[in-house]
């Protein structure tokens, strides 16, 4: 529990923490359906993110015809071989992982930047990119609440944008940002995938928190890269 008057009570934010805590990027999914009704909360869940100048710029495209999402794992199983060519040492190992589950998901989804975005300043004029940022926020919002109601999700960057903007017959100056694979699970990571995978580690939090001014180059290097230990 806390003292301050517009906390949560003490499971919910437990609750809120645990989700958190617990979300994994999902690669490994189960064929069964999901429920409407429950599809329907998460994207509920996604509209309720906040936005740049209320400009609520994500849009989400729900694939149910089984051809077209063969044809987005197409684009994906692509993308994972250019991926892997650009990896170099790392290609073969790359190789090896699972990043998507685009024919196994109950559900596949793609999150997209609305068109006409240009019209919007508000917050945007020195920084455009805000309205992807609140995009992100509304795919974290599905996310967390898909993990609290016990599915999966994962989100793929793996593929060219204009080639699956035409597939799904988006304008021009729409653009897709993520696929999401949405799902019943076997069970969820007990880590991360890619950290138990040993592909990269967790960085610890006080090596990214920086106090009043962007600390001197030096002072980014970890201690064991200075002793000599990297």
């Amino acid at each position: 529990m806390t003292d301050y008057p517009h906390a949560f009570a003490g499971e919910e934010i437990a609750a809120v923490y645990r989700a958190i805590a617990e979300r994994r990027d999902m690669r490994h999914f189960l064929p069964d359906p999901v429920d409407p009704a429950l599809l329907q909360r998460l994207l509920a869940a996604a509209h309720c993110a906040p936005s740049v100048g209320y400009m609520q710029p994500w849009r989400f495209i729900r694939i149910g015809a089984p051809a077209l999402r063969d044809s987005i794992h197409a684009l994906v199983e692509q993308e994972r071989i250019n991926t892997a060519h650009a990896l170099g040492q790392r290609e073969s190992e790359f190789m090896r992982l699972k990043v998507e589950g685009v024919r196994e998901c109950g559900e596949l989804l793609v999150a997209a930047l609305m068109s006409g975005r240009d019209a919007h300043i508000f917050g945007r004029r020195t920084l455009p990119q805000m309205d992807l940022a609140s995009v992100a926020c509304a795919i974290q919002n599905i996310w967390l609440a898909a993990r609290a109601e016990g599915l999966g999700m994962g989100w793929v960057s793996l593929f060219d944008p204009q080639r699956l903007g035409a597939l799904l017959n988006m304008p021009d100056d729409a653009t897709p940002v993520a696929i999401l694979c949405l799902g019943h699970v076997a069970a969820f990571y007990d880590k991360p995938m890619l950290a138990q995978e040993g592909w990269a580690a967790k960085q610890p939090l006080d090596t990214l928190v920086f106090q009043d001014r962007w600390p001197a180059a030096a002072a980014l290097i970890p201690a064991t890269a200075k002793d000599g230990d990297a």
